[in-house]
């Protein structure tokens, strides 16, 4: 979290990274449901941006209200706005009305949400809206609670809640929740192919178990990968593309047969490495250089495995105050 101001405002605006994950090893289930993982997620250029303003708005101004005094707007590109929730299921409200209850204070708010994080696409994008909700709101509240306190906050919300909060490159362990930031050697390439439609989260971890089961895999206890930690370290992208990996991705392979063309493609015209990113449908490659990634989007594009391609690079910081005069 960065640039934290005290002076009173009626409207912030905060800006907030997707995520990739370039390992993420999933453990056996736990009793409570989850899994413990190791998550080395990495923030890319590609942001949503969240807007708290005083005071809900009226139903005649366009907004739902979602619960009580809090309003939100969603708007993106197409027509993946209808896949946001604009109910109280939508986190970034959760993360307002979290922040109020910590505070002990009423909640009356606006929250504009403008994506363009991909919805449902196992980028983290409704999880980087509550990091941007959480950032803005504490500003726009003064309560000039710590970034640990708003970590504390999102952890409780959702496991990728305090990354986005973060951002740069770290490695998550528990849910992904705990964080241990990762030296990283230089910028990294990103072409991000987008799918139709989306993947449940809980149901690819579901088939994650089944396929597991019917194969009698033996799950080892998830570990860092040693080849990657030292491919950020030194900046190299060749081994990095290399070590590159999802244990979901079979799972939402499985869910989703087409992304295997997709990755097959991507392969194809060039890619240092080729990952389904998170839980999916986003499929994610490195590059060489921005060149390179300018032109692996085009030809992945021109192949029509993906709805769009879109280039990103990384590591970018975490949920950030953007000021007003860039706005």
């Amino acid at each position: 979290m960065r640039g934290l101001r005290s002076d009173p405002v009626t409207s912030v605006t905060v800006r907030v990274p997707a995520k990739v994950n370039l390992q993420l090893s999933v453990g056996p289930p736990r009793d409570d449901g989850y899994h413990d993982l190791v998550n080395v997620f990495h923030a890319v250029s590609l942001f949503d941006e969240v807007t708290a303003s005083d005071g809900a708005r009226t139903a005649g101004e366009g907004p739902v209200a979602v619960s009580g005094e809090t309003t939100v707007t969603v708007s993106c590109e197409g027509d993946s706005a209808g896949l946001v929730p604009l109910d109280g299921e939508n986190l970034a409200v959760k993360a307002a009305l979290a922040l109020a209850a910590r505070a002990g204070r009423p909640v009356s708010v606006h929250l504009a949400i403008r994506k363009a994080i991909p919805v449902a696409g196992g980028m983290a994008g409704g999880s980087a809206d509550a990091a941007g909700a959480l950032v803005a709101c504490n500003e726009l509240w003064g309560l000039g609670l710590t970034g640990q306190e708003l970590m504390e906050i999102g952890g409780a919300l959702g496991s990728d809640v305090p990354f986005a909060l973060l951002g740069d490159t770290a490695v998550g362990t528990g849910r992904g929740e705990k964080l241990q930031p990762v030296p990283v050697g230089g910028e990294f390439h990103w072409v991000f192919a987008l799918a139709e439609g989306g993947l449940s989260t809980a149901k690819v971890y579901g088939e994650c178990d089944r396929l597991r089961e019917a194969t009698g895999e033996r799950v080892a206890w998830p570990q860092a990968d040693d080849v990657l930690m030292a491919a950020l370290a030194a900046g190299d992208a060749k081994v990095l593309g290399e070590a590159l990996v999802n244990d979901l991705q079979p799972a939402a392979l499985m869910l989703c047969r087409p992304l295997v063309r997709t990755l097959s493609a991507g392969r194809e015209h060039g890619a240092l490495g080729a990952l389904v990113s998170g839980s999916g449908p986003t499929c994610a490659f490195l590059a060489e250089s921005a060149a390179e990634a300018a032109e692996l989007a085009t030809a992945l594009q021109a192949a029509g495995v993906c709805r769009s391609a879109v280039t990103a690079y990384g590591p970018v910081p975490g949920a950030t105050i953007v000021p007003t005069d860039h706005r």
